[in-house]
């Protein structure tokens, strides 16, 4: 077997396996290996690259954030010194439309308590009369004497103006 017969076929195989190899190698070597790391370098670049614009954007995006948080901020104080002024307005109407109406309604208590007024004058001025005619009634028929109606009725001012 030929393979086996070192004597003459190790040297030459030897040989060409470090000339493949030395060929191979320095190929891979001059021609894979600038572009492997061409690539390479392009691919650190480039992410290097998309890490800063990420950085830039996500920079951009936090006060981007802030401006919107500081005028949510600025508007919810609008909206509160908005609503304080609505309210005290609304309070200074409702106090303007309260007074008008205990105005009217102290007009017209008055004015109820100028009718209650007449109205019990008119009812005292009748019992005044009913009294005095009562009065002189009952002395006519006690007494068989009417003392009059017009001394009947300065007795029942008498009585009248001691209960007042």
């Amino acid at each position: 077997m030929p393979q086996f017969d070192f004597a003459n076929v190790f040297w030459p195989q030897l040989f060409w396996l470090s000339a493949l190899f030395a060929v191979l190698y320095f190929g891979i070597v001059r021609t894979t290996l600038p572009r492997l790391s061409k690539v390479m370098d392009e691919r650190e670049g480039r992410i290097s690259a998309d890490l800063a614009t990420a950085r830039d954007a996500k920079d951009l995006a936090d006060r981007v954030a802030e401006e919107y948080q500081a005028d949510i901020n600025r508007s919810r104080e609008e909206a509160r010194d908005k609503l304080a002024t609505a309210k005290l307005e609304a309070a200074k109407a409702t106090e303007k439309r309260l007074a008008a109406a205990d105005k009217r309604l102290s007009a017209k208590v008055a004015e109820a308590e100028q009718q209650i007024m007449a109205a019990r004058q008119a009812a005292n001025a009748a019992l005044r009369d009913i009294a005095a005619e009562g009065a002189d009634a009952i002395v006519a028929r006690l007494t068989g004497d009417s003392p009059g109606r017009e001394a009947a009725q300065v007795r029942v001012d008498e009585i009248l103006g001691s209960v007042n």
